[in-house]
C-alpha cells in the first residue's frame, strides 16, 4: 500500500462498510489495535473529525488477519529513518 491508495483497497472498503466507517478509518484502527502509535494528518474539519472517530468500533481477530495479509512491503508514508524533518 502507498499513500493515497487506502481508499482503493476493496478489503478495507468492505470492512469499513461493515463497521459504518471509511477505509481511511479502518487502516489506522488496525494499527491502533496492533499497538502502533498513529499520528493522523488532515487540514479539513471533516478529516480531523474522521481521524478522531476511531474508538467506537473494534476489528475482530479475523478482520485483523485479513488486513495483515494485504501487506505488499510498501509504506503508506515517508520512511522515518530517511525523512528530513528540518
Amino acid at each position: 500500500m502507498m499513500m493515497g491508495e487506502v481508499t482503493n483497497i476493496p478489503e478495507l472498503i468492505s470492512l469499513g462498510r461493515r463497521h459504518g466507517k471509511s477505509a481511511v478509518q479502518v487502516a489506522p484502527r488496525w494499527l491502533i489495535q496492533r499497538g502502533v502509535v498513529v499520528i493522523p494528518k488532515s487540514v479539513s474539519t471533516a478529516g480531523i473529525q474522521s481521524n478522531a472517530d476511531l474508538f467506537d468500533f473494534e476489528l475482530s481477530e479475523e478482520e485483523m488477519v485479513r488486513i495483515s495479509h494485504l501487506e505488499k512491503g510498501r509504506r503508506l508514508g515517508p520512511d522515518p529513518d530517511t525523512f528530513n524533518f528540518w
